[in-house]
């Protein structure tokens, strides 16, 4: 991700004109290591507004997910997209992806922690909003943000847009604190029958307030318009708009309440 600002035509991501999106680098560190994440919001709104801690996929922080990012973001909420991999790692293709994302998957404490400490630079930004913050993630991210929630973290709201949804842990869920949405593809391969019956059982243990919604047709990477794995991992822009608008719908109660 360069370190330039740049900025996107809002107007190409959520049809609302003449306003525009910032994207920023921000460093930040953990235990003395460097990481780099991306604020993303709309500079023509000047009022304080929600944050949302957003984990990008797999690939990590690059400008696809940034993109996808100020979709989120619109003129409601600040983004930030958190770094869990560290600055130096920067996957540029799907192996190193895989590399990078099974080490945090097989250590969630430690992909708790990193997660935790994106919070924090979120909590930290100006225009920000912090008693009116929630979290979403998409397939790497989705899981990861998931994770975030079984650890206590005290947010309104938490979203996971095609994310893995097993847990080494399922008791952890007694500590999720505010409403879980799921956003599911029904064809989904990387996130198996078994594996959805396994979170609703873990849900319903905890006495979660929670959702999943399984969209018909849908498989991995739905929100993705990178995404042309036919059967696989494929980009579904009607099941996208569907999700956004979950997504936002949820945190329009949440952060009324």
């Amino acid at each position: 991700m360069s370190k330039t600002i740049l900025v996107l035509a809002l107007a190409s991501l959520s049809g609302l004109a003449q306003a525009a999106i910032v994207t920023k680098a921000v460093p930040y560190e953990i235990d003395g290591e460097p990481y780099e994440g991306v604020l993303i919001y709309d500079d023509a709104v000047s009022e304080p507004r929600p944050g949302l801690l957003m984990v990008p996929n797999w690939m990590g922080v690059n400008e696809p997910s940034a993109k996808k990012a100020a979709r989120a973001a619109s003129d409601k909420y600040v983004v930030f997209m958190a770094d869990l991999y560290g600055k130096a790692i920067r996957p540029s293709n799907p192996d190193e992806a895989k590399a990078a994302a099974t080490a945090l998957r097989s250590d969630r404490p430690l992909m708790r922690k990193r997660t935790q400490a994106a919070l924090d630079v979120l909590r930290r930004q100006p225009g920000v909003d912090v008693a009116q913050l929630g979290a979403i993630g998409f397939c790497f991210g989705g899981g990861a943000i998931l994770e975030l929630a079984r650890d206590g973290a005290p947010l309104k709201g938490f979203v996971s847009f095609h994310g893995n949804l097993d847990t080494p842990n399922p008791g952890d869920a007694r500590q999720i604190k505010a409403p879980v949405l799921v956003l599911h593809g029904a064809d989904d391969p990387a996130v198996p029958q078994e594996q959805v019956d396994g979170f609703i059982a873990e849900m319903k243990a905890a006495k979660v307030d929670w959702q999943l919604v399984s969209y018909g047709g849908a498989v991995h990477s739905f929100t993705n318009p990178l995404a042309n794995v036919p059967g696989r991992n494929e980009y579904h822009p009607v099941v996208a708009a569907r999700a956004f608008k979950a997504m936002n719908d949820l945190f329009d109660e949440v952060f009324a309440r």
